[in-house]
């Protein structure tokens, strides 16, 4: 028993020193590191710009007004920001290596919030990404669509109007509150792109989630915000294959907001939409869409209940959304699947939609991380 607590007590020693080291060296990298000056060219001369060293490139650019798309705030578990970096990255760091593919590393992508500006920089990214701005906006409304799912609507005071595609997302910052640091969130847009002077967002609460949180419990009408987009290439093709969507929860914003982009132009394409609940509680928009499914012969709305109670009274489909899918698609050859939402859900939606002959060019999606 002795030597069993000799060798718990030795472990718990060198853990703690370990600790200890790890906390020394980020100190020192952060506070004595002197990096000096350097350079980034971007795109090769598009843009060059001096700043200081020492800090992750995602955050660097960010302050230089250059945003690329991070679902994960700069933490690192995304691998939505990479970029490609051509010379001056230095090794690829452990905290990158899972998110990166072979072929990836052969075209020199990396995790650009987990590389250092040490030196001078050479990089490329997409140059849609040259447009998209920071906004303010004030908080218009905010409404309770279920029990942990908020609509928000964000009027945009400077610059006052923005331009987007039906499917894009935006970054949402999170402000600093109790012990938590600022972050940015990706959030996709619900309101329709003709409606230029404001946006709608749909946020569902994450337990434990730093952005849902500050939403959920601190944020107020009237409160002004910061954001930054328009970011992603997820958005109706220019086929005229009918569509198949598919969402749960949130994943309702980037299709309400082609709903109504459609129904506004004119695009006649049929549509049937499929969305996921587990009771009827977490149903929301429901009214809204059987209503455009009365006026548009082309749209039809299929919400599915995976577990609903027996005080739900439900009438409707049920089991998992990609069940129902599977029950009401007979042919896909010629069609197009769109998919928003949580990666097993896609996943599992993928091998459906594949099964049933869409074939995979034609499967979109914005997968939630």
């Amino acid at each position: 028993m002795r030597e069993l607590q000799i060798v718990l007590i030795a472990t718990a020693v060198v853990c703690g020193v370990c600790t200890v080291l790890t906390v020394l060296l980020l100190l020192a990298e952060r506070f004595i590191a002197n990096y000096g000056r350097c350079t980034i060219d971007i795109n090769q001369g598009a843009r060059r710009l001096e700043v200081r060293g020492g800090s992750p490139l995602l955050g660097t650019l960010m302050e230089e007004g250059v945003f690329i798309p991070s679902a994960c705030g700069g933490k690192g578990s995304c691998g939505e920001c990479k970029v490609k970096v051509l010379a001056g990255g230095g090794p690829i760091a452990p905290t990158e290596a899972p998110l990166l593919s072979d072929q990836q590393r052969t075209a020199n992508l990396r995790i650009s919030c987990q590389v250092k500006v040490r030196n001078d920089m050479a990089i490329e990214v997409p140059p849609e990404l040259f447009s998209v701005r920071e906004y303010q906006a004030v908080v218009e409304r905010i409404v309770d669509l279920t029990h942990d799912i908020k609509e928000l609507r964000l009027k945009l005071i400077e610059p006052g109007e923005i331009e987007f595609t039906a499917g894009q997302y935006i970054q949402l910052k999170a402000p600093p509150y109790a012990h938590n640091e600022a972050v940015y969130r990706a959030y996709s847009v619900a309101s329709p792109p003709d409606e230029k002077d404001h946006l709608e967002l749909i946020i569902r609460l994450v337990p434990g989630g730093i952005c849902t949180t500050w939403v959920f419990e601190h944020l107020t009408e009237g409160h002004t915000v910061s954001l930054n987009g328009p970011y992603g290439k997820f958005r109706l093709s220019d086929s005229d294959r009918e569509m198949v969507w598919i969402a749960g929860g949130s994943g309702m914003a980037p299709f309400w907001s082609m709903v109504r982009f459609m129904k506004a132009h004119n695009i006649a394409r049929k549509c049937t939409y499929f969305f996921g609940a587990v009771r009827k509680r977490d149903l929301f928009l429901v009214d809204e869409l059987r209503q455009l499914e009365r006026e548009l012969d082309w749209f039809t709305f299929v919400p599915a209940l995976s577990g609903p109670a027996a005080e739900d009274n439900w009438s409707g489909e049920t089991g998992l959304i990609t069940e129902v899918v599977d029950r009401h698609i007979a042919d896909g050859s010629n069609m197009e699947g769109y998919l928003c939402g949580s990666g097993g859900m896609i996943d599992a939606a993928v091998k459906v939609l594949l099964k049933k002959g869409i074939a995979e060019d034609c499967i979109f999606y914005d997968k939630f991380t």
